[in-house]
């Protein structure tokens, strides 16, 4: 029996953008082969949620080693865009220019094949947010199929300054 969502999306228009590119790069540092967002879908901090696009292309630094002559989206990169977005959830709902990191993962489960060509929709819940930490349920759709999910953990790294890392000029394409 396939998962259920973490909530209904039906009536949601996953081709809407909400935030483009540019405005995640805003509130995240992530450039160049990194950035694994596309675009967020939907931010709903008063019901806890959040949906992201990440567009999966044939010209991705990784597709020419995993797997050769059939590549497959690596499932770490998966867990990448989930920590993303739960990072951009979180910097939209607390004022802070500490850089929030990546903690931790629980209960991962890989159930599904992501290609070139796809188009991976990423679906957080928040659990708990607050000024030290963050904690999210995570899950990856394409074509409406759950190809992953994961509880992904957030922490502020005191004096670590989003503003003295983080590009913020043309340089970041």
């Amino acid at each position: 029996m396939p998962p259920k969502l973490l909530f209904d999306i039906s009536d949601v228009d996953l081709e809407r953008t909400q935030f483009t590119r540019e405005d995640i790069r805003e509130k995240i540092p992530h450039r160049f082969e990194f950035e694994q967002l596309t675009s967020i879908v939907l931010l709903q901090p008063e019901q806890g949620r959040a949906i992201a696009l990440r567009e999966i292309t044939d010209d991705e630094f990784w597709v020419r080693g995993h797997v050769p002559g059939k590549p497959i989206f690596p499932a770490v990169l998966m867990l990448e865009a989930a920590a993303q977005l739960c990072a951009f959830y979180t910097y939209s709902v607390i004022d802070t220019d500490e850089l929030c990191a990546f903690a931790g993962i629980n209960k991962a489960r890989f159930r599904g094949v992501v290609e070139p060509g796809s188009k991976l929709y990423v679906l957080a819940q928040a659990k708990q947010v607050s000024t030290v930490r963050s904690a999210f349920t995570t899950q990856g759709l394409v074509n409406g199929a759950v190809v992953f999910e994961a509880e992904v953990l957030g922490v502020r790294l005191p004096g670590v300054k989003l503003s003295e890392i983080a590009p913020r000029d043309s340089e970041t394409t």
